[in-house]
C-alpha cells in the first residue's frame, strides 16, 4: 500500500496547487513543470479555517527496514516508479507539532489541541553508556549528569554555569552550558512567559538535558525555574534514565540581584515595562531540599566553583585527582623531626646536581601527580605514549628517572627506604622501591630521535648506571641553591597564589633560556593585545627561564636574569603585569618532546596561555649541525598533544628585524627587502666584539648586560 495524505478541503487556487502536489506523492505521471507547494499559513487563512485544526500528515503504512547490505531505508516508492516521474519529488510540507497564536491583548499561548504521536516506540541504543565514557573525553568512565542551576534573575546562574564549564572542558570532561537566554533564541523561541509556557520551558530543557546527559556530557542548565513543581518534574525525567541530577539553589537576595541587574531587568520591572517579572510581580519558590547551595552574595565565583566540584567529586562523577592537581612532595611540618631522624639511619644513595634539580621538580610539583622518580610502568608509558595512563590521559613526555650503579643495586635491593643525599646533606627518602634495566640507546631513541653521543644530555643519559630506581619521594625540606636567585624560585602553588592576588583573568606564559630581544618581546607584547581584544581585562605574563641544567655555551642563568631585570626596568615589558620566576628543570634539548614538557609545567602553574617560539627546545646536530628537529614542530606538535587542553598554544609568528622603522617587526615576505634577519650566533659574535647591534634590536641596558658577560669570558 501506498502512503496516504490527508488534508482540509481548500480554496480554489490553493486547491489546485495542493492537489498536483498530492497527485505527485501518489506517483501519477504529470507532464510539464508543478506549480509549488501551497503556503500553507497563507492557504488556511483563505478559508479562515482555524490553524490549530489544520493538519496535514505523513502517514508510511509500511515500516522502514534496515538493508545492511545497500545501507538504505525499505518501505517508500522504488527506482523503477521513481524514474516515471516528470521532475523530483517534493517533500511534503512541514507543520509544526504546536502552533501558536496571539489573543487581542499580545499575550502568547500555546496551542495544544493537536493530535499527538501515536505508535512510536522507544528504540533502545546498541552503544552503551559504559562504551560511551570509555571514548568521550580523555579520562575515560561515564559522567553524564545534569547539573540544575536555579534561581532569581541577576543571582549568578550563568557567570558560575559559564566557569564550571570552561574549568571542566579544559580538564578533559565533556560538558556543555544550557544557558536560559540561549535557548529562547532558538529550541524555544515560541514560548513565552506565561505559566504554561514556563512549564513547557522547562519541560523541554529537562528533556534535552537528559539526552546531553545519557551521551555522556555534564549537562549545565542555567535557568530561573521558579516553579517546584517544574524542577521535581525535570529530576523525575532523569530519574526514569537512571542519570543523575544535581540541584544548585543559586541563592542571592532580591537587594543584592536588583543592585546587580546587569541586564537592566528589574528596573524594567519596576517601572512595569515588564508583566510576570519573577521576583517582582511572579514568585520564585525556592528549592526546599536541593543538592547544593551557593550564596552569591558572599562567595567568590571561584569559591562557588569548587563547591560545584567537591559535589561532583563526591557522587563519583569527576575522577579522582582533579581537584588536587598539584602533588607537593614536601615532609609535612608535623613529621619533619621524625622523618629526618629516620633518615639518619637508612643506607644511602648519592645524588648528583642533575638528580636534584630533578628532585626539586618533582617536591614541588612540576610534574604532578607522579609521587616520586618513575617506576617502570610509568617509564614505559612515557616513552611509548607520551602520557600517563592510569587515573586518565596526563600528558608527561620526558622520563623522570634516577639513575643508580648495578653496586648500588645489589646493595640497597631488598631495602624499605633509602636516604638521597647530595654533597653530604639528606636531602630526601625514597620509599617502595622498584629496580629494574636502564635501557639507555632504547630511551635515547625514543626521547630525543638520535643516539649521537655528542649530544649533551645524552651523553649524560649514557654515564649514567645500569639500572634505574623509582619510588615515593619524601622530601625533607625544599631545594636552595644559594645563588642570590632563590627569591625567584616559586613553586606552581605560589605562582598560583600569585596569580590570584594580582587578580588575573589571563596568565600567557613565555619559557626561553635565552636573553631576551625585541623580536621575543614583541611577541609578548602581541599576545597581550590579542587577550586584551578578546575581553580579559587584566593579563598577566609568567616571564619563566629555565634555571636546571644547560649546555656550556648557552648564556648562563644569573646573567640572563640580569638581562632580563634590565629588559623590565627599560619598560620593554610591562613590570606591574609580569612576573619573573625560574623554571626548576633541566635542559634536555630534546625538541618537540620536549616542548610539551615545558607547556604542561606552566599549565600546572596556572598558565593557560602558552607562547610557543621557534625551533623549541631544538638544538644543531652534533655532527651535521643541521637543526637537529624541524622548527616549526614544536609548535605543531603542541597544538595536537592530547592532555594539554587547558592551556592555548599562542603559536609564533616570525619576526626579523625591520630597517624601516628601525624596531622588530612581524615578517611580511613581500616586504623582504625591508628586514634583515639576526641571528644568535651572530648576535653572540656582535656582544663579544662589543660591537652595537641596530637601534631596536634589543633594549640598550639589556645589551650592556650581554656585552659584560660575554667580556667576562675572555680570559677563561
Amino acid at each position: 500500500m501506498k502512503p496516504s495524505l490527508r488534508a482540509p478541503v481548500l480554496g480554489s487556487v490553493t486547491s489546485l496547487k495542493l492537489n498536483h502536489w498530492l497527485l505527485e506523492r501518489k506517483n501519477v505521471h504529470i507532464s510539464g513543470p508543478p506549480p509549488p507547494p501551497p503556503p500553507l499559513n497563507w492557504a488556511f487563512k483563505t478559508r479562515s479555517i482555524p490553524l490549530a485544526q489544520c493538519y496535514v500528515s505523513w502517514e508510511p503504512s509500511l515500516k522502514p527496514s534496515w538493508s545492511q547490505s545497500s545501507r538504505t531505508f525499505g518501505g517508500g516508492s522504488s527506482p523503477s516508479e521513481r524514474r516515471h516521474l516528470s521532475h523530483p519529488i517534493a517533500r511534503p510540507p512541514r507543520v509544526p507539532a504546536a502552533f501558536e497564536s496571539r489573543e487581542m491583548s499580545g499575550a502568547k499561548k500555546l496551542c495544544t489541541n493537536l493530535e499527538r504521536s501515536t505508535n512510536v516506540v522507544y528504540q533502545a541504543h546498541h552503544v552503551s553508556r559504559s562504551k560511551r565514557g570509555q571514548i568521550v573525553g580523555t579520562r575515560g568512565g561515564f559522567r553524564g549528569c545534569t547539573i540544575w542551576l536555579t534561581g532569581l534573575s541577576g543571582a549568578g546562574k550563568t557567570t558560575i554555569s559559564f566557569a564550571l564549564e570552561e574549568y571542566l572542558v579544559t580538564h578533559a570532561i565533556p560538558c556543555y552550558s544550557l544557558d536560559g537566554d540561549n535557548v529562547r533564541h532558538g529550541l524555544n523561541k515560541n514560548l513565552g512567559f506565561s505559566a504554561e509556557d514556563r512549564e513547557e520551558n522547562i519541560r523541554r530543557i529537562a528533556e534535552v538535558a537528559k539526552l546531553f546527559a545519557d551521551a555522556g556530557l555534564v549537562c549545565i542548565t542555567s535557568f530561573i525555574s521558579p516553579f517546584s513543581k517544574d524542577r521535581e518534574e525535570a529530576r523525575k525525567i532523569h530519574a526514569s534514565a537512571g542519570l543523575p541530577f544535581f540541584e544548585v539553589f543559586i541563592h542571592a537576595p532580591l537587594e543584592v540581584c536588583e543592585k546587580r541587574d546587569v541586564k537592566g531587568l528589574y528596573k524594567k520591572a519596576r517601572a512595569g515595562e515588564i508583566k510576570g517579572f519573577t521576583g517582582i510581580d511572579s514568585n520564585y519558590e525556592s528549592p526546599d531540599r536541593p543538592d547544593l547551595v551557593l550564596k552569591t552574595g558572599e562567595l567568590t565565583v571561584d569559591e562557588c566553583l569548587q563547591q560545584v566540584l567537591e559535589l561532583l567529586r563526591e557522587n563519583d562523577i569527576l575522577p579522582t585527582g582533579i581537584m588536587e592537581e598539584i602533588n607537593e612532595l614536601f615532609v609535612a611540618e608535623n613529621k619533619l623531626s621524625a622523618a629526618v631522624a629516620e633518615a639518619s639511619t637508612l643506607p644511602t644513595i648519592s645524588i648528583t646536581k642533575l638528580d636534584l634539580q630533578w628532585v626539586q621538580v618533582l617536591a614541588e610539583g612540576w610534574a604532578s601527580p607522579l609521587k616520586g622518580f618513575m617506576r617502570e610502568r610509568e617509564l614505559l608509558q612515557v616513552l611509548h605514549f607520551g602520557n600517563l595512563l592510569d587515573g586518565g590521559t596526563i600528558n608527561l613526555t620526558v622520563p623522570i628517572v634516577l639513575p643508580v650503579s648495578t653496586e648500588t643495586k645489589q646493595k640497597l635491593e631488598g631495602c624499605e627506604a633509602v636516604t638521597l643525599e647530595y654533597q653530604g646533606s639528606r636531602v630526601a627518602i625514597l620509599r617502595n622501591m622498584e629496580f629494574y634495566a636502564n635501557r639507555i640507546e632504547e630511551r635515547c631513541a625514543r626521547q630525543w630521535g638520535t643516539t649521537c653521543p655528542q649530544h649533551p644530555y645524552i651523553k649524560m643519559v649514557m654515564e649514567g648506571g645500569d639500572w634505574l630506581v623509582g619510588g615515593d619521594l619524601e622530601v625533607l625540606e625544599r631545594i636552595k641553591w644559594n645563588d642570590g636567585l632563590d627569591q625567584f624560585r616559586f613553586t606552581p602553588q605560589e605562582l598560583k597564589q600569585k596569580f590570584k592576588d594580582m587578580k588575573a583573568d589571563a596568565v600567557f606564559a613565555f619559557q626561553l633560556r635565552n636573553p631576551i630581544h625585541n623580536g621575543h618581546a614583541l611577541l609578548m607584547q602581541d599576545t597581550k593585545r590579542r587577550l586584551l581584544e578578546r575581553g580579559y581585562k587584566n593579563p598577566v605574563l609568567l616571564l619563566h627561564p629555565l634555571g636546571g641544567w644547560t649546555k656550556d655555551d648557552d648564556v648562563p642563568l644569573d646573567w640572563r636574569m640580569k638581562q632580563h631585570a634590565a629588559v623590565l626596568e627599560e619598560g620593554v615589558l610591562d613590570p606591574d603585569n609580569t612576573i619573573v620566576a625560574i623554571f626548576p628543570s633541566p635542559m634536555m634539548y630534546a625538541g618537540p618532546t620536549e616542548v610539551q614538557w615545558h607547556c604542561r609545567a606552566r599549565m600546572i602553574a596556572g598558565a593557560n596561555f602558552y607562547i610557543v617560539g621557534r625551533d623549541p627546545a631544538g638544538m644543531p646536530h652534533p655532527e651535521t649541525k643541521k637543526d637537529l628537529y624541524d622548527p616549526t614542530h614544536g609548535s605543531k606538535v603542541l597544538t595536537m598533544a592530547p592532555g594539554l587542553t587547558s592551556v592555548e598554544i599562542i603559536p609564533f609568528r616570525v619576526a626579523a628585524y625591520n630597517k624601516v622603522k628601525s624596531a622588530m617587526d612581524f615578517y611580511d615576505p613581500e616586504r623582504h627587502s625591508e628586514f634583515e634577519f639576526i641571528s644568535g650566533t651572530k648576535m653572540r659574535n656582535m656582544a663579544r666584539n662589543e660591537e652595537n647591534p641596530p637601534d631596536g634590536f634589543m633594549a640598550p641596558k639589556a645589551w650592556s648586560v650581554l656585552v659584560e658577560y660575554y667580556s667576562s669570558q675572555k680570559d677563561k
